[in-house]
C-alpha cells in the first residue's frame, strides 16, 4: 500500500504471530535458565520468591511493554511497517526486556548492597565515608583548573574527576580502615593492644566455627594471635543458611552472622574478608582446603570430616572441639565428685549425667539414682577427637 507518497510493506498477521512466539519462547528459556543458577532464588522458599522476583518481573513486563508501545508509535513513521505492526513488535521487545532485566536492575543490586552493608562494621563505614569526603575535596581542588578547559571538557571534567576521586578515596580508606582504626586507638585514645598478633599468621575460618560462636570468646581471652580470614564464599553459605525456610537452620545462620559482627567489632584482633574463590572446586570444604594451601593459612573448623581431609593434605588444622576437650576438667581413676543422673544409659542399669563443661559421665548401676545427685568414683576415662567420656560407679547412696 502507498501512504504519503512512500511505499510501505505489508506484513502478514501469521508472520507477526510467528515473530511474537519466537520472542516469547526465547524470553521464557532465558527466564527458566536464570532460575536454575540464580542463588538468590534458590536460597529463598517459594512464597518469598513469589513476593519478590515474580512480582518484580510482572511489574517490569508491564512497564517496559508500555514504554515499548510508545517507542513503537514514535518510530512507526520512520519504518516501512504499519503503525500497528511496529507498535506490536516494540511491545513484545519491551515486555521481554522487562521480564528478564527488571530483577537485575532492582532486586539483585539491592540485595547485594544490603549483604555488603551487613558485613561492614560501623567504624569501617565511618572511615569509608571520611575517605569519600577526602577524595571529593581533592576533586574539588582540581575543579576550577579543569573548568577553564574548552567545552565540552570544561563542563564535564570537574564532575567526572570529583566522582572518580570520591570513589577512589572511599575504596582506599575502606581497604586500610583496620590499620587506621588501630592508629586512632593507639595514638589518640591511648588504647594499646593487649596482644600484638603475628602479622604472618593467618587463620582461615569455616562456616561451622562462625555458627558455633565460641571463636568470639576465645578471641576475647587474647589467646588467638594472627589475622582471621573469612572467604566471601563462606559468607555466601552463611547467608544461605540464614535465609533458609527451616527455622532451625535460619536461627543458626543468623547466629553465625551475629558472631561475625562481634568479631569485626573486636579491636584487638584483625579480621579480613577476602574474595579469593578457587573456581576449580565446587564444594565449600574443598575450596577451604585449597585456599588454606594457597594462603599458607591454618584452617579453623569444628567439622570432624573437614579436619581429617585437610590434615591428610598437609593443612594445619585448629579444631575448637579439640581445644575445648583440652581445657576440660581432668579426672583420673579413683577421684570422686558429685553428679546428677538425668537419663538412663545405653546398657541396663546405667545412668548418665553431665559435668558443667558438657562432659558425659556414665555411671554403672546408676539408673536407680535417676533425677538425683550421687557421689561417684571414676573408673575409666576415654578421650576421643569428638569429645571426652567418663565412666564411674556410685560411691554412696544418692542424696
Amino acid at each position: 500500500m502507498i501512504d504519503r507518497g512512500r511505499k510501505r510493506l505489508t506484513c502478514h498477521p501469521a508472520k507477526l504471530d510467528l515473530l511474537f512466539n519466537l520472542i516469547c519462547s526465547h524470553g521464557l528459556r532465558a527466564f527458566a535458565s536464570e532460575l536454575t543458577w540464580d542463588t538468590d532464588w534458590a536460597k529463598h522458599d517459594w512464597k518469598e520468591a513469589m513476593s519478590s522476583y515474580v512480582i518484580c518481573r510482572i511489574a517490569g513486563l508491564v512497564i517496559f511493554a508500555i514504554i515499548g508501545i510508545r517507542i513503537g508509535e514514535a518510530f512507526a513513521p520512520h519504518t516501512q511497517l504499519q503503525v500497528e505492526q511496529t507498535t506490536f513488535i516494540f511491545f513484545g521487545l519491551g515486555a521481554l526486556t522487562g521480564l528478564i532485566a527488571t530483577p537485575w536492575i532492582t532486586i539483585i543490586p539491592l540485595r547485594r548492597w544490603r549483604r555488603a552493608a551487613s558485613e561492614v562494621t560501623v567504624p569501617q563505614l565511618m572511615v569509608s565515608i571520611f575517605g569519600g569526603m577526602v577524595g571529593l575535596a581533592g576533586g574539588l581542588m582540581l575543579a576550577f583548573p579543569l573548568s577553564l578547559l574548552d567545552d565540552p571538557l570544561g563542563k564535564l571534567a570537574p564532575a567526572i574527576v570529583s566522582l572518580i576521586f570520591g570513589y577512589l578515596g572511599m575504596n582506599i580508606f575502606s581497604l586500610r580502615s583496620r590499620e587506621m582504626l588501630d592508629v586512632i586507638n593507639d595514638r589518640v585514645f591511648g588504647r594499646g593492644r593487649r596482644l600484638q598478633p603475628s602479622a604472618s599468621r593467618q587463620l582461615l575460618l569455616d562456616t561451622s566455627v562462625l555458627i558455633d560462636g565460641r571463636i568470639v570468646e576465645i578471641a576475647e581471652t587474647g589467646f588467638i594471635g594472627g589475622t582471621l580470614i573469612i572467604p566471601r564464599f563462606v559468607l555466601s553459605e552463611l547467608h544461605r543458611v540464614a535465609d533458609s525456610s527451616d527455622s532451625l537452620r535460619r536461627n543458626r545462620g543468623r547466629r553465625g552472622l551475629a558472631k561475625l559482627n562481634e568479631l569485626q567489632r573486636h579491636n584487638d584482633l584483625p579480621v579480613k574478608i577476602v574474595d579469593d574463590d578457587p573456581e576449580d572446586f565446587g564444594e565449600v570444604d574443598a575450596k577451604l582446603v585449597a585456599l588454606s594451601i594457597q594462603l599458607s593459612a591454618s584452617l579453623v573448623t569444628n567439622d570432624f570430616n573437614l579436619n581429617q581431609v585437610a590434615d591428610a593434605q598437609g593443612v594445619d588444622v585448629l579444631n575448637i572441639n579439640a581445644l575445648a576437650n583440652a581445657v576440660r576438667s581432668v579426672y583420673i581413676p579413683g577421684e570422686t565428685f558429685d553428679i546428677r543422673i538425668i537419663q538412663p544409659g545405653r546398657d541396663p542399669n546405667q545412668g548418665v549425667g553431665y559435668l558443667d563443661d558438657g562432659t558425659m559421665v556414665v555411671v554403672e548401676s546408676g539408673q536407680r539414682f535417676m533425677n538425683r545427685s550421687v557421689g561417684v568414683e571414676v573408673t575409666k576415662l576415654i578421650n576421643r577427637p569428638t569429645g571426652r567420656m567418663i565412666f564411674a560407679v556410685p560411691q554412696a547412696a544418692g542424696r
